[in-house]
């Protein structure tokens, strides 16, 4: 059992040098002509210098958060401040290391494009698999030297409060890198996109286009380092979350705010979640190699072998790791772990329920279902029906969302409870907040097979822009068209995994302030407390769709302008270019300004209505949490919807390209790419933002 924190540092050990592996595969491929080195230069300039931007703009909420957490009076000072700090850390060489490898994998897979998607795929893959295993990798191995240095070298108090602040940390990098990179993103590709198709009348990633390199840019900084910077934070909040509610469940680990003296045999509680990661590492880099390009096969069954490898192996793993590590069922703080193989079934049930939450998304979003297909049929009629349509649908995609989080709640909490012989006692919560470790333990494949989307998508426009012939540009078209549907099953994972986290850093919460709080709907402060909650992912949604307008209002004046200035651009004339630091410049600065107000209330609300009323704060979680979860699944899914109809009428549906259809499609293209982009994936990590700093501050309300 002691072993358990170091088997899990070797394991994100051998994750981390996967990554490098990975790193060094793509770095030998070739990059291709003199033309393709030269706008992927572009693009990679233009999304390190972002990122360094917005890491220094960031570094100064960290500081200030840092401070907060040394002065206010909180459980764990000042190590939680320490805690929090490296969260904070290693979230971001995450995102820097990952987009640094992605920004030179999209020329190389546009180069390998060349030779058939047997070729590109593999290679794209590979790009972001560095993101991948340096997501896990980073997560894990900062969680398990956490648990370590605080709670076993140190022993300091309330020790695992401090391992909670990791976790916010890492939350903290997460909410901005998503929403800044959200708005960089769709400023780019709103702007292109509404000037360039529909204006202007030039194709997609048409090199006359100024916010074409843009566009590229924000690729990465929204769908790769935003998104690995979200699932660094899903992936350590979903281990802290069961550790914490464990060492307040089982009163066996503290003697007032101090350690006990010795945990005994109910470690192995503790132990558990950082196990399963472990053991979840070590599937997902199996899974991974068995990602190859083959002739003939489907490009989406060659792309998710490797996740369905990992998943296979996780299962078996969990059930061993569950028999080794309870056996002889021990009994501790009054509970007799008398079925120990029910909290295996808990891990089984989270991670076969965040594949089904994908599957849904990607029923919801790919153009081989019916809703897509549906979405496209309406563009025959202009863009307003298409926009009716694609908001049904995403609505519609909330009820087997929402169907699959209830029953995997109820499930894991009677599975947890079974475990110790009380289906009804509230250890069975226990069980609820392992199941969101069993639906993102293998984050390693899932960021990977994310990650390549705006791989193959930059891909596609290097291809168009290094004029490629037509057929190499129909292999990254399709590998495209992929990364659509895997991005939107990656999302699904991520927001329902977060509705689970929510949950149990909820009761965590509860349990952390005691008998001071009274959760019941019958007090007038809960209730206040549920509406103001209720309410606030509808204005966060509000202030991101918000943000993402004025940015891409700049971006269109700017397009605009140098088509009307600049002499033979719009006409492809040899020798002229648009000047795309411009807009990279434009999408930058809107992005770093616009992401404050939204980043900032998600910290500040819960500190401003806890020290107010803490049962008030109760409430508002338990709002924030299920409407975020809803709107999250909804605009994600109908932007994906909305992104994927378009495609499916490029590829000759409904008349093809420069059809009415096609102008109507590309309408609710620029609509949903906010939804999908910005405000959708966003939503998840504020829920847990929210529920995280109302843990770790709770002391200080009370």
């Amino acid at each position: 059992m002691t072993a358990v924190p170091y088997l899990a540092l070797i394991a994100s050990v051998l994750a981390l040098l996967l990554a490098y592996y990975f790193a060094k595969v793509v770095l030998r491929a070739d990059q291709g002509t003199d033309l393709m080195r030269e706008i992927g230069a572009a693009i990679r300039e233009g999304a390190m210098a972002f990122l360094r931007r917005e890491y220094q703009w960031v570094s100064v909420f960290v500081a200030a958060m840092f401070v907060l957490l040394l002065i206010v009076p909180i459980d764990g000072r000042p190590a939680a401040s320490f805690a929090y700090l490296m969260g904070a850390v290693l979230s971001s060489v995450a995102g820097f290391v990952g987009m640094r490898i992605a920004t030179a994998a999209n020329t190389r897979t546009a180069n390998a494009a060349r030779q058939g998607a047997s070729a590109a795929l593999p290679l794209a893959f590979k790009g972001g698999a560095v993101m991948g295993f340096s997501v896990a990798g980073l997560a894990l191995l900062g969680i398990s030297f956490n648990y370590l240095l605080w709670v076993k070298w140190l022993g300091v108090d309330q020790a695992f409060q401090v391992v909670a602040a990791f976790g916010l940390g890492a939350s903290s990098i997460a909410l901005f890198a998503r929403i800044g990179g959200g708005i960089y993103t769709k400023a780019a590709d709103v702007g292109g996109d509404l000037v360039g198709k529909v204006e202007a009348g030039i194709p997609e990633d048409d090199p006359r286009n100024p916010a074409t390199i843009a566009d590229a840019v924000g690729d990465n900084v929204g769908d790769v380092a935003g998104m690995g910077a979200d699932l660094f934070e899903s992936y350590a909040g979903s281990i802290v979350a069961p550790v914490v509610l464990a060492s307040l469940l089982v009163p066996v680990f503290l003697e007032g705010d101090s350690l006990a003296g010795s945990f005994g045999d109910a470690e192995a509680l503790l132990m558990y979640p950082i196990l399963i990661g472990a053991l979840g590492m070590i599937a997902s880099i199996i899974g991974a190699l068995f990602v190859r390009g083959r002739e003939g096969r489907s490009l989406s069954g060659q792309l998710h072998t490797g996740q369905y490898v990992a998943m296979a192996l996780t299962v078996v793993f969990a059930i061993v790791g569950t028999l080794v590590l309870f056996s002889g069922n021990p009994t501790f703080g009054g509970y007799e772990l008398s079925a120990p193989i029910f909290l295996a079934f808990t891990i089984i049930v989270g991670l076969l329920g965040g594949w089904a939450i994908g599957f849904t998304s990607e029923y919801f979003t790919s153009e081989h279902f019916r809703p897509v297909k549906g979405i496209a049929q309406q563009s025959e009629t202009g863009p307003a029906t298409v926009t009716i349509e694609g908001i049904a649908q995403g609505k519609l995609s909330t009820l087997p969302a929402m169907v699959l989080v209830v029953a995997m709640i109820g499930l894991s909490y009677l599975f947890g409870g079974m475990a110790f012989g009380d289906a009804g006692n509230e250890i069975g919560l226990y069980g609820v907040a392992l199941a969101a470790i069993g639906m993102l333990a293998v984050t390693g494949v899932i960021v990977a097979v994310d990650a390549y989307g705006p791989i193959a998508d930059n891909a596609g426009g290097i291809a168009e822009m290094a004029e490629l012939p037509p057929e190499v540009r129909g292999v990254t078209d399709s590998l495209d068209s992929l990364g659509n549907t895997t991005a939107a099953v990656a999302k699904g994972f991520a927001v329902g995994s977060a509705a689970v986290t929510a949950l149990a850093l909820f009761k965590s919460f509860s349990l952390t302030a005691g008998d001071q709080v009274f959760l019941d709907i019958n007090d007038t402060a809960v209730t206040i407390g549920l509406f103001l909650g209720a309410m606030t992912p509808f204005i966060f949604a509000a202030l991101t769709m918000s943000s993402v307008g004025r940015a891409a209002q700049a971006m269109i004046v700017e397009v605009r302008r140098q088509f009307a200035e600049i002499p033979g651009l719009r006409e492809g004339e040899p020798g002229v270019k648009p000047d795309s630091r411009r807009c990279v410049d434009i999408s930058t600065q809107a992005a770093l300004r616009e992401m404050l107000l939204p980043g900032g209330l998600a910290v500040v609300l819960p500190l401003v209505i806890g020290f107010i009323d803490v049962n008030a704060l109760g409430g508002f979680l338990a709002g924030a949490v299920v409407t975020g979860f809803l709107i999250a699944i909804y605009m994600a899914n109908s932007g994906g919807a909305w992104d994927n109809a378009k495609k499916y009428i490029e590829a000759g549906a409904h008349g093809g390209k420069g059809t009415d259809a096609h102008a109507a499609a590309v309408v609710g293209d620029t609509i949903g790419d906010p939804f999908k982009d910005t405000s959708g994936p966003a939503m998840n990590i504020l829920i847990k933002v929210m529920t995280i700093v109302s843990l770790v501050f709770v002391p200080a309300f009370l």
